[in-house]
């Protein structure tokens, strides 16, 4: 890689101090137009990537055709607005999810929730959605998932099916995502979730936060039960009775 590229690109690299063994490597900001509905929105997006603990922004680079990094996924983050300095800012911890947002799936409201977060964010006027990987499933995988789903056509709710096939309910992990948003904002934010439960999670890893936005819609014959049994056995707040009884 020629000397001139490297410099170009070392300034928008920025090293994030993570754990013992490694480091995260955040790069950006791009400027990224995004169509939402009728209007075209720009965002501004970063990625990272996990490095060694004492590898530099030009070994990184070097390093690339060696990665096959197009073999593994990579987290990201959309923002929105003057994230930094606002006093209001929402975010959505948003779980990767193949058939729901890239198939539009009604199996579940991945779909309906990711482009619903960045609507509120715009409307907001600051925000920041995340988009982590290795949560497929809740953390079990593509391949998995589509066992998952063979269990729940038998009958098994999407609780059970995970534990069948030797999985805990929730295997997703968010200290990447709270080290990105910890450098990109110090101020409190809102998380877009229905589940409490997740806000106490995160916050106790560092998220600064102190409510969640509720995110209901698109619920249909093909996702009542999914999204009841993310009420009775996740903690989730219920958009309305229906949810409730069994």
């Amino acid at each position: 890689m020629e000397k001139e590229v490297i410099n170009l690109l070392q300034n928008k690299m920025e090293i994030l101090l993570f754990n013992d063994t490694n480091n995260l490597c955040l790069v950006g900001p791009v400027n990224l137009p995004v169509q939402l509905g009728k209007d075209t929105v720009t965002f501004q997006w970063y990625t990272w990537l996990p490095i060694k603990k004492n590898q530099s922004k030009e070994e990184l680079l070097e390093m690339l055709p060696s990665l096959h990094l197009a073999e593994y996924q990579q987290s990201s983050v959309l923002v929105y607005g003057d994230f930094k300095n606002a006093e209001d800012a929402l975010i959505r911890m948003h779980s990767i999810c193949h058939t729901g947002d890239i198939f539009g799936s009604k199996r579940c409201d991945c779909g309906f929730q990711l482009r619903e977060s960045m609507k509120m964010i715009v409307e907001n006027g600051s925000g920041a959605l995340f988009y982590i990987a290795n949560h497929e499933g809740r953390g079990i995988g593509l391949f998995t998932k589509s066992l998952a789903y063979l269990l729940q056509q038998e009958g098994f709710d999407t609780v059970e099916a995970n534990n069948a096939l030797d999985f805990p309910d929730d295997m997703r992990n968010y200290e990447e995502p709270i080290k990105v948003l910890q450098f990109l904002r110090q101020k409190q934010v809102k998380l877009i979730t229905n589940n409490p439960k997740k806000l106490a999670a995160l916050k106790s890893i560092g998220l600064t936060a102190e409510e969640n936005v509720p995110i209901w819609g698109d619920i249909s014959e093909y996702n009542e039960n999914y999204l009841k049994t993310k009420v009775l056995k996740s903690g989730h707040i219920p958009a309305n009775e229906k949810m409730v009884t069994t």
